[in-house]
């Protein structure tokens, strides 16, 4: 007869358990809440800037005012771990440094290369590795395998990046060499250089590897990819040095690439080979 008194508390206990486990996945969501500095929880959201001319990481839709890109969702994914919208603005790419240290954005992403020189003044959260990539003119374009092929010629480069830095390094290498200078020519963004090649202004263009291989499957076959891919370093999440923010972007982004969200961005846009595992502050190689 005690059978169905014990059978009749079977239901009570496991609704006591499953109230207790539920309970426990409470406090240990809590537990694992990404603490955000106030001033960006009241706020609501995060202001991210972005040179929006370096397809696929970041470009202007066809509606003429939408950015989109890799770049962009991924600052919406980190942005929802966080617990705020992300607010994308366009902004030139020499400016975003500056704008950054004087506040005027909260973060930027927008395919920066991890620098020890941009660290002194700005917080990284490395987020992916490109190289450089040179690319030409299909018919006629010259065969490039290294800067050092770079002497007696003209190549274009966006203005602030890492390949204008190489390019002005290079010139000064061929001259001291006794060879003819680099002509380097230096556009306000992505897009001025690309119509630089385009034109015969410039014989060689020079982008972060990912860019330049979206800049020649877009291009109908008027350029081609000439070399490999050199230097190879980390693209960062940019904050204001010391902002606090560095960190809750690093664990946000750590969810974003255990979720499997991060992998489905990088394929979406034809840049896996560039996926990281482990997202590092501060991380410079160069």
């Amino acid at each position: 007869m005690q059978t169905p008194f014990r059978n009749s508390s079977l239901p009570r206990r496991l609704g006591a358990a499953a109230g207790l486990a539920a309970l426990a996945a409470v406090v240990g969501a809590q537990a694992a809440t990404i603490a955000l500095p106030q001033k960006y929880v009241k706020q609501g959201h995060l202001v991210i800037a972005s040179d929006a001319t370096y397809a696929p990481m970041e470009f202007v839709a066809k509606d003429g005012k939408t950015i989109v890109g890799a770049d962009v969702d991924i600052g919406d994914a980190i942005a929802r771990q966080l617990g705020v919208k992300a607010e994308f603005v366009n902004a030139s790419f020499d400016s975003l440094v500056p704008a950054l240290q004087s506040g005027k954005y909260d973060m930027s992403m927008s395919a920066m290369t991890v620098t020890k020189k941009r660290e002194e003044v700005v917080d990284f959260v490395s987020y992916l590795s490109a190289g450089t990539s040179f690319y030409v003119k299909t018919q006629g374009g010259p065969d490039i395998r290294s800067t050092a092929d770079l002497c007696g010629r003209s190549v274009a480069v966006e203005k602030g990046t890492t390949q204008s830095d190489a390019a002005s390094a290079q010139s000064t290498k061929c001259k001291a060499a006794g060879k003819p200078a680099v002509d380097v020519l230096v556009y306000p963004d992505q897009n001025g250089a690309n119509l630089a090649l385009a034109s015969g202004r410039a014989q060689v263009g020079m982008a972060d590897s990912p860019v330049a291989a979206w800049i020649v499957k877009q291009s109908g076959g008027e350029f081609k990819l000439t070399g490999q891919p050199y230097d190879t370093a980390p693209y960062g999440v940019a904050v204001p040095k010391n902002s606090g923010l560095a960190k809750p972007v690093q664990q946000a982004l750590e969810k974003v690439i255990a979720s499997g969200e991060y992998a489905r961005i990088l394929h979406k846009w034809g840049i896996t080979q560039g996926a990281v595992s482990t997202p590092v502050i501060n991380g410079a190689t160069q």
